[in-house]
């Protein structure tokens, strides 16, 4: 809440505050201070930081995140929420009213309703990839049979451009919110930001239609992202029994319908998107934990991770019985190469040695993850300011649909056509118990070594094994090591490096070619205008560096299938750096090491993927914030983090300043101040002339008490204002309005608005809205007219002493998921107001800042000598 002048507040309170008509926002905001519609946020023209400037994209943890002038005002323009509902009088009738179940059972069922649906996205999710998918790669691989690399290059990109203009024309004209995964705004909801419809029933379906085009056709991203903005989605929309955009509203279940709730409902199904998409249920319990939910509760994670298991099991069980959509005739069986992702079938022996090689993986996953987040920042930065010299609206969303098809032709071209400048590879392993690798050797019970027989051929000799003797076979057949990771699906990439025994299947070429490609690829990719995530593309990029490492212990030490030196397996390694990396980027430890094991069955490896997860985020949090936070600050979607990050400036320090300790402060630093107060009788044309000449959230709300000064009694949001004045029964004469003790009666309970007229997010008709106000105004019959505020006002509402610590200050916002803390003096009279901007790192900063200067000219006067005449 902004501060303002004292003059202003005496014109406000007295009314002759010169009136201006306006109209209000579908936020209750007036028109000129609503919140944006693009959740990207303004381009900051005003940008003039050096290309690694602390606090800018290169930020260490311990450094506080740097907003521009324009920053700060798409900042100031989201509104804020209560994590619970307003504690009034008719919000304690309305409770009443409901009933109570024994052991919370329509929780339960409800966390199982949206498990179930979660599954049910997912799994038809996956299914429709999959047969887009299929239908690509089998048709260009038939022309690629024929020797006709010309037609298969045209068709692959002829069929990739088809539905990737349909991924991002849908996002790109009907839902801009619905690109990218989501996760970042769905982070900053759940953190108590209102950011506009990502929990729209239209954003459900631009997402979901929009992810399966683009990961079907073969675009370098994958649907993990988008499954946990659908999971949310699931959870808002199922658990409401409501949709605005359809004008259904079922009189079913209505206690869900408080904020508290349906935040939980979403954090849920957040959870339950992940535990669908990878068949993690634990993990995605723990991803909802640890990077998306903000309040968190032990019953609740119970309840989320029950949701996750109905979403894993859902998931598992449709696809145990189909197949691109055919039934196979499995029911109920789960067989594990559908139900484990990544399945490893031989695990390896841990030595200590193997943390040598551990270490390095995770230091090379903490440096590419920080180098993904920066380089991903510069390239949204540098559309948007491309965009921004683009004047015509038509032309800029011409200039957003075409970018993802020129990635679209980049990736197919280098898919299909740079498998040809590799030779062919023979199939190898080790004739006998022990001895060096044989060429044409295809299998020997004696020794595990071999290739994967799913290689990837391309223009390779398909061949025919034959047996030579009672142990050996041999082959003459050949594969193509590049077209092994780049023809298919991203999943298929995976588990050939994921593969065990498979030391020497990929060579030092192909594994360092598709590196830097798909890094990059990956990296532009996932800032584009279509619904994508990089979750398992992040695995990718990952296991390819994690097999060079462990290719490089072969090549040092040789081939060792068993014994001390077993643990040298290069699949080993790839899964320890497809962790690093994952983690490297999102700095998540329990989350990306429980998903890991999930997606693997691969428990023996579980301390080094532990160690490489954790130095991964060590080195990342050298260089920059997590992934999704700095998105969220790239995005200007205020997000108070679990811990407060505030720096001051020190001259020629490349970490970004000295941290304060918040505890040596008081929330009387931050308040705004001075600040609107009300009565709880209001005068109509006060309460109107507030709402249209403030952009203010909520109000605090006074009594008079025996020493006749007003004293704080709770708080009063806009939204609920505005509601309330709608309803013109309510208006009282000044002359009838009495005073009994200090309480104030002038409206019987039955004459109350019902408690779920006010639990709204936006106004319906705010132009008929505005129009009443502005009549309040004008019209001389309402000049003397007052409103009995009382039976709406939070008395829950929090208020501190000024000198309440700082840092406690915080930590108690953020815990509650206030909207509004009012800090009062000693004698409880309003001195202050803090809400979510105040809090924010850079605000902190900047009002600490000019503490600890003013603090210090005035120890520079007082000392002897200094004295100011």
């Amino acid at each position: 809440m902004a501060s303002i002048s004292d003059d202003e507040v005496l014109d406000i309170r007295e009314g002759t505050q010169k009136s201006v008509r306006r109209t209000l926002g579908k936020s209750g905001k007036v028109e000129d201070q609503k919140e944006p519609n693009v959740p990207e946020g303004n381009l900051a023209t005003d940008d003039e930081y050096s290309f690694l400037a602390p606090g800018r994209d290169y930020e260490p943890m311990n450094t506080t995140h740097v907003y521009t002038t324009q920053e700060k005002k798409t900042l100031a323009s989201y509104e804020s929420l209560d994590y619970l509902p307003s504690h009034s009088d008719i919000y304690k009738n309305w409770i009443k009213k409901q009933k109570v179940s024994l052991f919370h059972l329509d929780v339960w069922f409800m966390m199982g309703l949206i498990g179930f649906c979660v599954g049910l996205v997912g799994f038809v999710l996956h299914q429709l990839i999959e047969k887009i998918a299929s239908v690509k790669w089998e048709i260009t691989q038939k022309y690629i049979d024929d020797s006709n690399f010309v037609v298969a290059c045209l068709f692959a990109m002829g069929y990739g451009i088809l539905f990737i203009t349909f991924s991002a024309g849908i996002v790109i004209y009907l839902r801009p919110c619905a690109g990218g995964s989501g996760i970042p705004e769905v982070s900053g909801f759940l953190n108590g930001t209102n950011v506009r419809h990502i929990l729209n029933i239209k954003t459900f379906f631009v997402k979901f239609f929009s992810c399966v085009t683009a990961v079907g056709c073969g675009f370098p991203v994958g649907p993990e992202g988008p499954m946990i903005h659908l999971g949310a989605l699931v959870g808002g929309g199922v658990s409401q029994f409501r949709s605005e955009t359809l004008g259904i509203k079922l009189p079913i279940l209505e206690k869900f319908r408080t904020s508290e709730s349906r935040r939980n409902f979403i954090s849920a199904g957040a959870a339950a998107g992940v535990a669908s998409a990878f068949g993690a249920p634990v993990g995605g319990l723990l991803f909802s934990m640890e990077e998306v939910s903000s309040f968190w509760t032990v019953t609740l994670s119970w309840q989320i991770f029950f949701c996750c298991i109905i979403a894993s099991f859902t998931t598992d069980l449709f696809n145990s019985a189909f197949r691109d959509f055919r039934y196979t005739g499995s029911f109920g069986q789960f067989k594990t190469n559908r139900y484990i992702l990544f399945q490893i079938d031989e695990g390896v022996d841990v030595n200590i040695f193997m943390f040598i090689p551990t270490i390095l993986i995770g230091v090379i996953g903490g440096l590419l993850g920080a180098g993904f987040t920066i380089i991903n920042l510069k390239i949204t930065k540098g559309r948007k300011n491309l965009l921004h010299k683009i004047r015509q609206d038509w032309g800029q969303k011409l200039v957003k649909l075409l970018e993802p098809v020129v990635i679209m032709i980049i990736v197919t071209m280098f898919s299909i056509l740079m498998p040809k400048a590799f030779s062919c590879t023979q199939f190898t392993c080790i004739q006998g118990p022990t001895g060096d690798p044989t060429y044409g050797c295809f299998n020997d019970t004696r020794n595990q070594l071999h290739v994967d027989v799913n290689v990837v051929k391309y223009t390779c000799t398909e061949g025919k094994p034959w047996q030579v003797d009672n142990h050996t076979f041999k082959t003459n057949a050949s594969y193509n090591e590049v077209a092994s990771l780049l023809f298919g699906t991203l999943e298929d990439a995976v588990t050939f490096l994921f593969s065990r025994d498979t030391h020497i299947q990929f060579n030092y070429t192909a594994l360092f070619s598709v590196l830097p490609f798909y890094f990059f690829m990956v990296l532009w990719a996932c800032t584009t205008a279509v619904s994508c995530g990089a979750l398992v593309p992040m695995l990718m990029v990952g296991a390819v560096y994690g097999r060079i490492v462990g290719r490089l212990m072969v090549t040092m030490f040789g081939v060792h299938q068993e014994g001390y030196w077993e643990w040298m397996d290069p699949g080993a390694f790839a899964l320890i750096g497809a962790a690093s990396f994952f983690g490297g980027v999102t700095r998540l430890t329990l989350a990306t090491t429980v998903i890991m094991m999930e997606l693997t069955n691969d428990v023996q490896v579980l301390l080094p993927v532990m160690v490489s997860v954790m130095v991964s985020k060590w080195v990342g949090d050298f260089f920059t914030h997590p992934i999704y936070h700095a998105l969220l600050e790239n995005k200007c979607i205020p997000f108070l983090d679990a811990e407060p990050q505030v720096t001051v400036d020190k001259k020629n320090d490349f970490m970004g300043g000295e941290r304060l300790q918040l505890e040596l402060y008081t929330a009387g630093d931050v308040m705004a101040h001075p600040v609107i107060t009300l009565k709880c009788i209001e005068m109509v044309t006060v309460l109107s002339d507030l709402l249209l000449n403030t952009s203010h959230g909520g109000f605090p709300v006074v009594k008079r008490g025996k020493d006749n000064e007003q004293h704080f009694f709770g708080l009063i949001t806009r939204l609920e204002l505005t509601v309330i004045l709608m309803n013109e029964d309510l208006f009282v004469p000044v002359s009838e309005v009495e005073e009994i003790d200090s309480e104030f009666v002038s409206s019987q309970e039955s004459h109350w608005i019902e408690f779920d007229q006010l639990n709204i997010h936006k106004l319906d008709n705010p132009e008929q809205t505005s129009e009443k106000l502005n009549k309040y105004i004008d019209e001389k019959k309402y000049k003397n007219l007052t409103l009995d505020l009382k039976p709406y006002i939070n008395q829950s509402a929090m208020n501190i002493p000024e000198k309440f610590s700082l840092k406690r200050t915080y930590v108690l916002f953020r815990t509650l998921g206030l909207r509004h803390l009012t800090v009062t003096n000693s004698r409880n009279i309003v001195k202050g107001i803090i809400t979510r901007k105040d809090l924010m790192g850079f605000s902190l900063q900047e009002r600490l800042t000019e503490k600890i200067n003013a603090s210090r000219e005035m120890n520079h006067i007082a000392q002897p000598g200094n004295n100011v005449i």
